[in-house]
């Protein structure tokens, strides 16, 4: 279950994961935490400011981090020294978005395996590209099954692109014809006891060139085998989504609520990427990203009403990530004890 160290040390627009780390390529809510606060103080603090009393929002053993948030502790200290202090601030699982150390030194991935277990912590996931124009590219298309090898021996349960379904246009047909690559995709990692995912970012939500009445998100959902193919809503980018595009090319009105997206077919959805962001209405994207916590992203209420469904409390896996943090290890400490605060209401 999600682990909170009482002996925790106080430690001081859309970005691409290409090469990220090496051979993958691609990948207003409660109060303020005080910096200076290890986790299960603030947590405890902040749960009390709150009355407390509920049931925690966040599901035991399901929180985790997407491992490009700390790309720049990774590349510099290694996987283990970051392994250990993830585990000093209370996470269960890690989603990979790349498996090699950059500068740190070489390491097998029987060995990331072990370590990451060492220290509690269950690989759940990983970001790799979807396409590339290099037929020798570490991708689904090129190389799908190194990548599904890769996969299991990590002991992964879902692997996934962070790439969007651009690969063809942005026309209905060209989504049906990226559809039927996932659907492939999905069908090779099913084969090996895994689940094929895709991480959205707000593009995902504009509409189809050639028919601007129709959403591409939903060309997605309707295209590709809800058996096969699943979702990773990264939960900033699709709000983003809804800033950029309640309106069609035309003005017309479109709204839509990416909630609303998960309830409909919350088994679809078995990882998330819990970012926040400060509304910005200035900003193209329409929000500043922002460490978990600190943003305008009601987190009790998301979390709350996808695990209250019956029967999903345990089913889906929540992992917190920044694009681009101030500090990396401060934001994973901060975003840690704030999402282990939140309590439902009663």
């Amino acid at each position: 279950m999600s682990r909170m160290s009482q002996t925790d040390p106080e430690l001081t627009h859309r970005l691409t994961r290409r090469g990220m780390l090496g051979v993958a390529a691609g990948s207003t809510v409660a109060a303020l935490l005080g910096a200076a606060a290890g986790p299960a103080t603030a947590a405890t603090e902040s749960a009390t400011a709150a009355g407390g009393r509920g049931r925690p929002v966040l599901p035991p053993g399901r929180l985790g981090i997407q491992l490009y948030s700390l790309r720049d502790k990774v590349s510099t200290l290694g996987f283990a020294p970051v392994f250990a202090e993830l585990e000093k601030y209370g996470y269960d699982e890690v989603e990979f978005a790349g498996y090699t150390q950059g500068s740190a030194g070489p390491i097998t991935l029987a060995q990331l395996k072990r370590l990451a277990r060492n220290h509690g912590l269950n690989p759940i996931g990983s970001h790799v590209g979807y396409y590339s124009n290099d037929p020798n590219a570490y991708t689904f298309a090129q190389n799908l099954t190194k990548v599904l090898d890769d996969a299991q021996a990590l002991g992964l349960k879902h692997i996934g692109t962070a790439a969007g379904p651009f690969r063809y246009g942005s026309t209905v047909d060209a989504w049906k014809r990226a559809a039927e690559d996932f659907n492939t995709y999905g069908a090779a990692a099913r084969a090996r006891g895994m689940k094929f995912y895709q991480h959205n970012h707000s593009e995902e939500f504009s509409f189809a060139t050639d028919n601007p009445k129709v959403r591409l998100y939903d060309v997605l959902l309707a295209e590709t085998d809800p058996d096969l193919v699943f979702l990773e809503m990264d939960i900033f980018w699709a709000y983003s989504g809804q800033f950029r595009f309640s309106k069609r090319p035309d003005g017309t009105p479109a709204p839509f609520e990416p909630l609303d997206y998960v309830l409909k077919q919350p088994h679809r959805y078995p990882l998330f990427h819990v970012k926040d962001g400060e509304s910005d209405p200035a900003n193209q994207y329409g929000y500043r990203m922002t460490d978990v916590g600190d943003g305008d992203i009601d987190y009790q209420r998301f979390i709350s009403a996808v695990t209250r469904l019956r029967g999903e409390r345990l089913a889906h896996h929540w992992q917190a990530e920044h694009d681009n943090p101030t500090e990396s290890f401060t934001f994973a400490r901060r975003s840690s004890a704030h999402l282990h605060s939140l309590r439902e209401k009663c």
